[in-house]
C-alpha cells in the first residue's frame, strides 16, 4: 500500500513539475518572439536601430532568451581598412543565430545577408569619395563571403 501510494506520489509530482517547468518555458519565451525577432533583422536603418537598442539593453529582453553572443567578423577583420563593421557583423551574427535556434535559418538567411549588406552600406554613406568607393567594395565583398560561405 505505502508502495503505490509513493509510486502514485511521484507520479503526481512529476506532472506538476512538468506544468510548471512547461510553464516557466512559455514564460521565458514569449509567444511575439518571432516578431521581434524579424522585427529586428529588416533591411531598414530603423531595424538596425531598434536592434542596437535592444543589444543596448539586453536585460529588457531576457525573457525572451534571445542569443546575444557575437564573434564579429569572424575569421574577416571587424574593421577592414579602419571602415567600423563590427557592429553590422554583430547584428548578422544575431540573426544567424536566433534563427538557427529557431529551426528558420533557411527560410531567413538571405534576408540576413541582405540586411548585413544593407548595414555595411550604411557604414559606408559616412564616407566620401574614394574612401567610400574602397568602404563599398569591402562591403561587397564581405556580402559576398557570408553569401557563400555563412
Amino acid at each position: 500500500m505505502h508502495r503505490r501510494l509513493a509510486t502514485g506520489l511521484a507520479a503526481t509530482a512529476l506532472s506538476v513539475t512538468t506544468v510548471f517547468a512547461t510553464a516557466a518555458t512559455a514564460e521565458a519565451a514569449p509567444a511575439d518572439k518571432p516578431q521581434v525577432l524579424s522585427s529586428w533583422t529588416q533591411t531598414s536603418a530603423s531595424s538596425y536601430n531598434a536592434w542596437a537598442a535592444a543589444r543596448a539593453n539586453q536585460s529588457a529582453w531576457s525573457a525572451y532568451g534571445f542569443d546575444w553572443t557575437t564573434d564579429y567578423c569572424s575569421s574577416s577583420p571587424d574593421n577592414p581598412f579602419g571602415f567600423p563593421f563590427s557592429n553590422s557583423c554583430a547584428r548578422h551574427d544575431f540573426g544567424y543565430r536566433n534563427y538557427k535556434a529557431a529551426g528558420t535559418f533557411s527560410a531567413n538567411k538571405a534576408r540576413l545577408d541582405s540586411a548585413f549588406y544593407e548595414d555595411l552600406k550604411r557604414v559606408c554613406g559616412r564616407y566620401s569619395g574614394a574612401t567610400k568607393t574602397a568602404c563599398n567594395s569591402t562591403a561587397w565583398t564581405y556580402y559576398q563571403a557570408v553569401r557563400a560561405f555563412g
